[in-house]
């Protein structure tokens, strides 16, 4: 059944391999259990329907992207969309989560009618080959710098904005000492190597007293609905014309996170063919849009998918059950969620590290001796981690390629397609500006 389903001989891997893959991402990713809910309740939301919503919504449409899209990705609610739907939508800009949900339905909408009228993939398409490599290795530079932040490795700094955290701190040595022992387990072909990392650093962690385990029962009985935030959403007040340019931010920010994701992923996992085309983008692209609308209707934002899954490809994630197995671990958290939080940050934090210098590897195939490729690509590799947003990354990168491209007298050789891509990147750039 396994294999009529997924076709794991024709990708070369087993049932055994997509678990662990499954799993080396679950852990990389389980973090939002606790950190989405956070946001959504400083957002005024009720805090056990956030719960319950953000693990609902990851479960529904990671099953729908593994069983459908055959993706071996992880969908859940967007952190960074997360974040200005908590800390703008509903804070400076002065709107309800209701009418913020009614938001996120509508650019769900959006999402759908352009990947089923294809416009999704004709801007895929219309991306210069070398800045898709770009953007798998920004990808790469920016989940690195995220494991980095995670672990303390790197800290915020009031002068120089970011500097070299606190090396005498146990979590970041026991990090550090995870990027090593993993490193040196992946040059020696160890099987599940991220696993064993993960778990050597949490139970290293709790034998030294970093981290201990959670109070109180392991197990909760009942199972957790967003009875308080499900179907909440408030369309009329979102399709106020005070709200158009959120609705296009989420829209622009959400098309392009995902699209980064799903082609660094596609990359790594051997779904990118050599002319750029990827298998299955076209289901995975509807599946992120229906997770959208969904996830409005639950009572959460944005649902995107996520860039941690990076780790479950390395670890040999090449198809839909890895996504299947990603959503019975989130099913499974609904009961287990104090066992969830005890893997910290900084067990999966050298992961992500890793992660992110096995992506860095395609940036040889970036041809930089044409310098409109060699600056635009640069701006999407740097962009992507220094603005902390993959869209953000992807603006820089359009609008430099085209730019420069009409600069130099070949304006011809870019798209139609880039030229609106490009004005829309450079418009929201603007709006989000004002």
């Amino acid at each position: 059944m396994m294999e009529r389903l997924f076709r794991l001989s024709a990708h070369g891997t087993s049932i055994r391999q997509e678990c662990l893959a499954g799993l080396t991402s679950f852990m990389a990713m389980c973090y939002i259990i606790f950190v989405v809910p956070n946001m959504l309740t400083d957002a005024g939301m009720p805090h056990e329907s956030a719960v319950a919503a953000t693990i609902w919504v990851t479960v529904i449409i990671t099953l729908i992207m593994g069983l459908w899209a055959h993706f071996p990705v992880g969908v859940a609610p967007g952190l960074g969309i997360t974040a200005f739907f908590a800390y703008y939508v509903c804070g400076p800009a002065g709107y309800t989560w209701q009418t913020g949900l009614g938001a996120v339905f509508i650019s769900g909408v959006v999402f759908l009618l352009l990947t089923v009228t294809r416009v999704r993939q004709m801007i895929i398409d219309a991306v210069p080959t070398d800045l898709k490599y770009a953007i798998v290795v920004g990808i790469g530079a920016f989940i690195a710098f995220i494991g980095m932040k995670n672990c303390g490795l790197v800290v915020a700094d009031a002068s120089t904005f970011v500097a070299l955290g606190k090396l005498n701190s146990a979590p970041t040595l026991l990090a550090v000492a995870g990027v090593f022992l993993i490193g040196a387990l992946m040059v020696r072909d160890v099987p599940g190597a991220m696993i064993i990392g993960i778990a050597v650093i949490t139970v290293a962690g709790l034998a030294l007293g970093v981290n201990s385990l959670p109070e109180g029962s392991l197990v909760r009985l009942d199972i957790p609905l967003p009875t308080e935030t499900f179907g909440q959403m408030d369309l009329v007040g979102a399709l106020h014309h005070g709200l158009f340019s959120i609705i296009f931010t989420l829209t622009m920010v959400d098309l392009f996170d995902n699209m980064g994701v799903l082609i660094g992923l596609a990359r790594r996992a051997g779904f990118m063919h050599e002319d750029g085309h990827i298998d299955h983008l076209d289901r995975a692209l509807i599946t992120d849009s229906i997770g959208t609308m969904t996830s409005a209707v639950l009572g959460a934002t944005t649902a995107t998918s996520y860039l941690e899954c990076a780790a479950g490809v390395t670890q040999g994630g090449r198809t839909g059950l890895t996504a299947v197995v990603i959503a019975g671990l989130f099913a499974l958290s609904l009961f287990f969620a104090p066992l969830v939080a005890l893997v910290p940050g900084y067990a999966t934090a050298p992961v992500l590290i890793i992660v992110g210098a096995l992506m860095m590897q395609d940036v040889v195939l970036i041809r930089f001796q044409d310098f409109t490729v060699a600056l635009s690509a640069f701006l999407t590799i740097i962009g992507m981690p220094l603005t902390f947003n993959i869209a953000t990354g992807f603006g820089f990168g359009f609008i430099a390629f085209v730019v420069l491209r009409l600069l130099s007298g070949r304006g011809r050789e870019v798209s139609p397609i880039l030229y609106i891509v490009a004005a829309c990147f450079a418009a929201n750039f603007v709006l989000r500006s004002l």
